[in-house]
């Protein structure tokens, strides 16, 4: 396990990666608070975007959401994920820990339907509402 899971003052940053988009959260300075920020459509300049993001919030670590089966074992989508964190690690100096996202996707697609969320506005805030999920489960399962 990391030394820390947030550092005072310096934020944490989710990733949420798909085939597709990559749905981005960041927490409060105190670690305590996960806040959807968007999502980054690797087709369009995403990996440029996303450096960009690490750049302007300055995050301590990035926790990326692992994909598993119900059963914890990791498929293709876990190798690409890691493959994809490694190379975001590289580029960018941040440490990367991954974090179990069983359900996120599911469980943001049903807090928006609960909240009212036109079906276009959904597909559009989906991905960054469950990157905050797997932030925030990871800030509740390391904080004081």
């Amino acid at each position: 396990m990391e030394a820390a899971a947030a550092q005072p003052g310096r934020r944490l940053m989710a990733l949420d990666v798909g085939a597709r988009r990559v749905g981005v959260a960041i927490s409060d300075e105190l670690g305590m608070i996960a806040s959807p920020v968007g999502a980054v459509d690797l087709k369009r300049r995403g990996l440029e975007r996303l450096k960009e993001l690490i750049a302007h919030y300055r995050p301590a670590r990035l926790v990326v959401g692992l994909p598993k089966n119900m059963r914890g074992g990791e498929g293709q989508q876990a190798v690409e994920t890691r493959a994809f964190a490694e190379n975001l690690e590289a580029a960018t100096g941040v440490p990367v820990t991954y974090w179990d996202e069983r359900l996120t996707t599911f469980m943001a697609e049903q807090a928006l339907i609960e909240s009212g969320r036109k079906r276009k506005e959904r597909k559009e805030r989906v991905d960054a509402v469950a990157a905050a999920l797997i932030l925030q489960n990871y800030l509740d399962a390391h904080g004081s």
